[in-house]
């Protein structure tokens, strides 16, 4: 019967692992109210329209019937954010702050879940380093007090590749497919189309450029092999900038490098990171993408950003060594005294059985402390 079953790409979420979740959460939202990020939260429904200055192939959206213009769950929560800005009035310099689930169609059978929790920032307005670099320690010292002791941040560049293949002597068609090959890895196709620049500077480069990812120095090394090509320097300059600030101030994160995939989206302008923890769990991503208003408003704006994705860190998360809960017995006039014994103890509760002996009962299926107050004595279960 389907009322007793789930929507495939959805679950139910409780117990201990909801419970770490909304700590987590909470712990992030604090951390970026501290920050100065102005909270904001938008619809789970929106317009379609808003995400179209997104890669729409890889949006998988649930579409919902509606009388005028078509409506989706949000699958993203950066573009509701870009909406608000261009519809309330806000004047920049702003910083952000957002938590909130998204909703996009995953490939059935894969294991992923269709409805996603992310918590980010958005900083618009900022033009300089200082925005990234405020994302880059922002999202490093979470992770660092969620003990999280060891993960990579892998820097990337939304201009690189388009640098590069502008600077090819190559017509627009071959060069658009060259591009599709490269990001898709189809390494046939890949070598097809770089047969014709056999004989040019740019021949070594291009046989290792499907492979232009990894440790910092090992990529760097590679691109020496480029030819001299323009915005290529300053690209390169500012990813070791990153590199040096994330050394310096997020020393417990591995920085690598990938110069051979697109941007996250199309309005990605420069700098991208993901960071993945020890085990390859994605936790992270963000960069900047001064595009962002581009569906909105004529004026372009600086903005930079991150998103968490939440689930993922209650994966990756240390599970703590919990006290053992406490079920606190109480009779009708000690209703005072009980809730004060709770509020002490973060891992006290009221146990509302009528009787001791159902209260016990209770401790030991749950293999909890009973804390009898209406004997003023305690009993271990």
């Amino acid at each position: 019967m389907s009322k007793r079953n789930l929507p495939l790409g959805t679950r139910d979420e409780l117990g201990p692992a909801m419970a770490r979740k909304q700590q987590i959460i909470q712990t992030i939202q604090t951390t970026f109210s501290q920050q100065g990020f102005a909270p904001v939260k938008t619809p789970v429904l929106e317009y379609a329209d808003v995400f179209t200055g997104m890669n729409g192939g890889n949006l998988g959206t649930y579409s919902l019937p509606a009388e005028e213009e078509q409506l989706v769950l949000r699958p993203d929560l950066t573009m509701p954010i870009a909406r608000v800005m261009s519809t309330t009035g806000i004047v920049p310099p702003v910083k952000l702050s957002y938590s909130g689930d998204v909703f996009r169609r995953h490939k059935r059978h894969t294991g992923g879940y269709d409805q996603i929790t992310q918590a980010g920032i958005e900083i618009i307005g900022y033009p300089g380093s200082k925005a990234e670099e405020e994302c880059l320690l922002l999202a490093g010292q979470l992770c660092t007090q969620l003990q999280i002791k060891q993960f990579t941040i892998e820097l990337g560049n939304a201009g690189f590749v388009d640098a590069v293949l502008a600077a090819l002597p190559l017509a627009e068609p071959a060069r658009a497919e060259l591009k599709q090959a490269l990001i898709a890895k189809n390494l046939s196709t890949y070598q097809d189309r770089i047969k014709p620049l056999v004989n040019s500077p740019y021949a070594d480069f291009l046989q290792n450029w499907p492979w232009l990812f990894g440790p910092l120095d090992t990529v760097l090394a590679q691109v020496e092999k480029l030819p001299e090509t323009p915005g290529v320097a300053a690209i390169l300059a500012d990813l070791q900038r990153v590199a040096a600030f994330l050394k310096r101030y997020v020393p417990n994160a591995e920085v690598t490098l990938d110069l051979c995939s697109s941007a996250p989206q199309p309005y990605y302008t420069g700098l991208s990171f993901h960071a993945y923890a020890a085990a390859g769990d994605y936790l992270f991503s963000g960069g900047r993408y001064d595009r962002l208003l581009a569906s909105f408003q004529q004026t372009p704006l600086a903005a930079v950003g991150f998103a968490f994705d939440v689930d993922a860190l209650v994966a990756s998360v240390p599970v703590q060594d919990a006290s053992p809960q406490q079920l606190v017995y109480f009779t009708e006039d000690q209703w005072l005294a009980a809730q004060q014994y709770v509020a002490k103890r973060p891992n006290a509760t009221l146990c509302l059985a009528t009787s001791l002996a159902a209260a016990q009962q209770q401790a030991d299926q749950q293999q909890a402390q009973l804390i009898d107050l209406s004997s003023q004595e305690e009993t271990n279960a």
